[in-house]
């Protein structure tokens, strides 16, 4: 293994007048290669360049974007805590005993370090917002299929998007201008927010979101979300067994260039049945009608991004680990809706910011981030 701290797989020229993009790397980026951090990949398919970029790419392009660079992310995008045993581990700059999160390490700590304005990650069960949350920026989970997928290396096709990674919300608008060109926010954003709260989540954190959502002086109303159990369930099922759909051949040609705990859960992807598949894709319809009634009623939901503070490095591949970094965000994804994460202080605790989640309806980034925005302009650093 070749082990190290890395943030970048590869740094790119990157003068101009633009916005500083790194760009996490499973995105095609013409005459570079794309090895989805994994050694795996690279054996399977060479070092070959891609021969063009991916869509998702045109609108950073036109907008004169720098490209500083392709960034690690956790091993075939599998899993949450962000470590890499091929290219290194990129470090939380909050903490370098901790993880950095992932699968989108590197787009979380190359922003956190200054070194892009934005960087583009992907989330397919919280590997945008996990990131975020563990070190202390801000991220956004897109709606499904808003941000094209041609040229990217999947993970679980049905679930996977992509988003924009910043420093703070500002940095996100930008973000969606840059994949989304003319993208403009709502005139004005949400002021009924429902606060859904899950079992095990740290009280420091609980108490930093409620703080963050009063200083903002928002309408919160409690919610309960009774599928949230299933579509826990059913989003593990749909995403690992698409996950091993997609990377079978490589794991079985290469096997030893797999590290746990991806293989492990590549492995655990083929137990699934396509019974369990199909009963699992019922769960999803049930649980996006519960969603959407939960938005008749309030505009927004408010809930941690992480029920607890980032884990220490060593020692965090256990299932019980990646399990619980995903604990408020995979079920998210099966609804397919969007989701921003941003710091916020969180006094009494380990002298980390606690990180909100606010979800929206299917397609209601333009009113989303601007909420976000007023949260963070009032909970302060």
């Amino acid at each position: 293994m070749l082990g190290g701290v890395s943030t970048f797989i590869l740094r790119l020229d990157h003068k101009g007048a633009g916005p500083r993009l790194a760009v996490k790397d499973l995105v095609d980026l013409e005459g570079t290669p794309t090895t989805a951090g994994s050694r795996a990949l690279v054996l399977t398919r060479g070092e070959h360049a891609a021969a063009a970029d991916a869509p998702l790419m045109a609108g950073a392009r036109a907008a004169g974007a720098r490209i500083v660079g392709k960034v690690n992310l956790h091993e075939l995008a599998v899993a949450p805590t962000g470590v890499n045993p091929w290219y290194g581990t990129p470090k939380n700059p909050l903490d370098p005993t901790l993880v950095p999160g992932g699968s989108s390490s590197g787009s979380a700590v190359a922003v956190a370090d200054g070194d892009a304005d934005v960087a583009y990650g992907s989330d397919t069960g919280g590997s945008v917002r996990v990131p975020s949350a563990c070190c202390g920026t801000a991220g956004l989970k897109t709606t499904f299929g808003r941000v094209p997928l041609e040229g990217v290396w999947p993970l679980s096709p049905s679930l996977d998007t992509i988003g924009p990674m910043a420093r703070d919300v500002a940095g996100l608008v930008l973000g969606m201008q840059l994949l989304e060109p003319g993208f403009v926010t709502a005139g004005s954003e949400p002021t009924a927010v429902g606060r859904l709260r899950l079992p095990d989540t740290d009280p420091v954190i609980e108490a930093a979101v409620d703080r963050a959502l009063g200083e903002a002086e928002l309408d919160v109303v409690p919610v309960e979300l009774p599928g949230w159990l299933a579509a826990a369930e059913a989003v593990t099922a749909i995403l690992a067994s698409e996950a091993f759909a997609v990377n079978r051949e490589l794991f079985a040609a290469h096997p030893e260039a797999v590290a746990e705990p991806a293989a492990g859960i590549l492995g655990f992807g083929s137990t699934f049945t396509p019974e369990q598949v199909d009963a699992a894709r019922v769960v999803q319809k049930a649980w996006k009608d519960e969603l959407a009634g939960v938005f008749e009623r309030v505009e927004a939901i408010a809930l941690p991004t992480l029920l607890c503070f980032p884990p220490p490095v060593d020692g965090s591949e256990g299932l019980d680990t990646v399990i619980r970094l995903v604990a408020a965000t995979a079920a998210l994804n099966l609804a397919g809706v969007p989701c921003v994460s941003l710091p916020v202080p969180a006094p009494g605790g380990p002298g980390l910011p606690a990180s909100l989640q606010l979800v929206g309806p299917e397609g209601s980034e333009e009113r989303l981030l601007p909420l976000a925005a007023q949260v963070e302009a009032a909970a302060g650093p």
